[in-house]
């Protein structure tokens, strides 16, 4: 089977598959804090699982590569909790935009951010949104959560606390299924202090505190109802709503660059 790792090829294959018009996908996480349960790892261990299962599939529909998942994000609101690596706001924006213009200088014309942690995500709009200004080509962007609502709910996700969350039920359960050899889910109680506010406006808002962006104690509800098997269900509809995203974005990318020039 063709790999549909990025970093496998040569640059002769590149170039080659950028003429070809591949998309190339550039999939965030990071490192961070989450709580006395969890490693700090979590959003990247999630990330990675998701972006290589869901382009892995994808890439037997659509021409798609993965770039190396970026482990590193925008933490700054971890920090004071300690066990914490983090760009500021505006060195991750700078940081992500040199990722796209590589991506662009190597001719690639179609490129789509995968994030995996909140703190990153006006951020990594706003580099969809530059890039595509700047240079003639497609962007997209999208985080996980978003892309997987409804299927989240048709599981009924919200059964073990805040979704996405942070450090809560939800994503105890995903390391459960990936790594259960890092979880300590009893050091993170089977009750929490937690913050009606968070998450209570519709999608695209926010409303925050100061100290407290990520919950009391810098986690969001408790653990106590994750389990591995919940958490492999959770990660399977996360993985099929990615993919789905995936196809249809190259879809729409595709056909808009054919009516571009058809037009010329």
């Amino acid at each position: 089977m063709k790999s549909y790792l990025f970093h496998e090829h040569t640059r002769e294959q590149l170039k080659l598959k950028a003429e070809e018009g591949y998309m190339v996908v550039v999939a965030l996480a990071a490192t961070e804090q989450h709580g006395p349960h969890l490693p700090v790892f979590t959003d990247s261990f999630i990330g990675e699982f998701v972006a290589t299962e869901a382009i892995e599939e994808a890439a037997r529909t659509v021409p798609i590569l993965l770039c190396p998942v970026i482990p590193i994000g925008c933490s700054d609101h971890h920090i004071r909790f300690g066990g914490t690596l983090s760009f500021s706001s505006a060195t991750y924006l700078m940081m992500l935009r040199d990722i796209g213009e590589s991506l662009v200088s190597g001719g690639f014309r179609k490129i789509a951010f995968l994030n995996a942690h909140g703190g990153n995500e006006p951020i990594m709009h706003q580099t969809a949104n530059d890039l595509a200004v700047k240079h003639p080509i497609w962007t997209a962007s999208a985080s996980y959560w978003s892309l997987s609502r409804e299927e989240l709910r048709k599981e009924n996700a919200d059964e073990v606390g805040m979704v996405p969350g942070h450090a809560g039920g939800f994503e105890t359960s995903a390391i459960m299924a990936l790594r259960e050899d890092l979880v300590h889910a009893e050091l993170g109680g089977n009750e929490h202090d937690e913050r009606a506010w968070i998450n209570s406006g519709p999608p695209g808002t926010f409303i925050g505190r100061h100290s407290e962006l990520t919950g009391a104690d810098g986690y969001t509800d408790a653990p106590n109802k994750a389990t591995k098997e919940r958490g492999e269900r959770y990660l399977a509809a996360i993985s099929r709503s990615v993919t789905a995203w995936l196809i249809r974005t190259y879809q729409s990318m595709d056909s808009g660059e054919r009516s571009v020039v058809k037009e010329q």
